[in-house]
């Protein structure tokens, strides 16, 4: 019986995914985190998002809880945002994709949808807890719009290297 090679790799990706977003952020944090724009990177969401266009990963929604854990306990300190949101993420990406066939394009724009989604939940959840208390003006301008931005080029650099990695693994 051959074990698929996926298995170890997407635990591993999606470690090092975890660790990567606050890297970046860290070392980019001087353009990321300013008076007037936060980005915020979403390395581990396209890691998960790959896995589900491209990947054959076995039981991802349990994949996708224990990221969300993870990353709610380094970077959120409030548990539930996240390990409710990337679950959430899958389920919206795997209803939007039934109805097209996969191809950069089509992925890009579904990623931006994603992106969107998962940042206007993550502002909704913390304003609601109290966690935050920047207007629904200055998240957009200041947050959403830059975070969309660096994302999707993320998107657009690593997309060519994950999609092969995802079907050369899976």
């Amino acid at each position: 019986m051959r074990i698929p090679k996926m298995r170890y790799i997407f635990p591993l990706g999606l470690i090092l995914a975890i660790f990567l977003d606050g890297t970046l952020t860290h070392v980019w944090s001087g353009w990321m985190i300013t008076p007037t724009t936060f980005v915020e990177c979403r390395m581990v969401f396209l890691w998960i998002f790959m896995a589900v266009c491209f990947g054959e990963v076995d039981h991802i929604i349990p994949w996708a809880i224990f990221a969300g854990l993870m990353y709610d306990m380094f970077y959120t300190g409030i548990i539930g945002v996240f390990l409710v949101l990337f679950p959430l993420m899958i389920y919206i990406t795997r209803w939007i994709m039934q109805y097209f066939e996969p191809s950069f394009i089509v992925l890009l724009l579904i990623y931006l949808i994603d992106i969107t989604v998962l940042t206007a939940l993550s502002y909704g959840m913390n304003l609601i807890v109290g966690q935050t208390s920047v207007s629904i003006v200055d998240f957009i301008g200041r947050t959403l719009g830059p975070t969309l931005a660096f994302n999707l080029a993320l998107y657009v650099v690593l997309y060519y290297p994950l999609k092969k990695l995802f079907l050369k693994y899976s």
